[in-house]
């Protein structure tokens, strides 16, 4: 079952022509957490999205899983673990588990560590 919000006059795209459109990582002022910004382009079926956040040495700090999301406007909070070696770096990959894959999307940014 798929559901969307009346905005009946978008295209939705199909899996091979779905993609991200737009990633943002924008640093709380604690230093200790990360607001993510993701778009993507309307969707025919829901896809998956998995996200990976990396310190300056390519380390993992954290990551997340969306699994077929109702919308095409995401935001969530990225946590770092205690991770101070900026820059970071974020990377967003799409994809439907039997089906196509987007590139990467991927963006760097800076901490400043919490005084």
């Amino acid at each position: 079952m798929d559901f969307f919000f009346p905005e009946d006059d978008l295209q939705r795209m199909t899996p091979e022509e779905t993609h991200i459109t737009s990633l943002t990582a924008e640093p709380y002022p604690d230093g200790q957490r990360v607001r993510v910004n993701l778009e993507i382009t309307p969707f025919q079926s829901r896809p998956y999205i998995e996200i990976l956040l990396k310190d300056a040495e390519g380390n993992e700090v954290a990551t997340a899983s969306i699994v077929e999301p109702m919308g095409w406007k995401l935001e969530l909070t990225m946590h770092l673990r205690g991770a101070t070696r900026s820059p970071f770096t974020i990377e967003a990959r799409l994809f439907y588990p039997d089906g196509p894959h987007a590139v990467p999307v991927t963006r760097t940014f800076q901490v400043a560590s919490a005084e």
